[in-house]
């Protein structure tokens, strides 16, 4: 559990904020792969920059699998490196 300070008018007001797990450690069955950018897409921005772990809720272990599975696609030219932003 995360404990965050939050300023009022005449102090602090405590805000807890419940912390994240990680997916692929809860349901075995997802598998991380280069060969599926619709699981990897929603560990990209829409910029094309890998989404840190704090953010996402992942272990180090499964997020290390995803920044692997992610450039092997970009270099495969299954996913994007960036979007094209006009």
């Amino acid at each position: 559990m995360i404990v965050l300070k939050e300023k009022k008018e005449r102090g602090y007001k405590m805000v807890y904020q419940r912390r994240k797990v990680c997916r692929f450690c809860v349901d075995k069955s997802l598998t991380i792969d280069y060969k599926n950018p619709g699981i990897l897409q929603y560990f990209v921005t829409e910029r094309g920059k890998i989404i840190p772990r704090r953010i996402t809720g992942n272990c180090a272990r499964h997020q290390r699998q995803i920044t692997k599975a992610i450039k092997r696609a970009r270099n495969l030219a299954i996913m994007p490196f960036t979007t094209h932003i006009t």
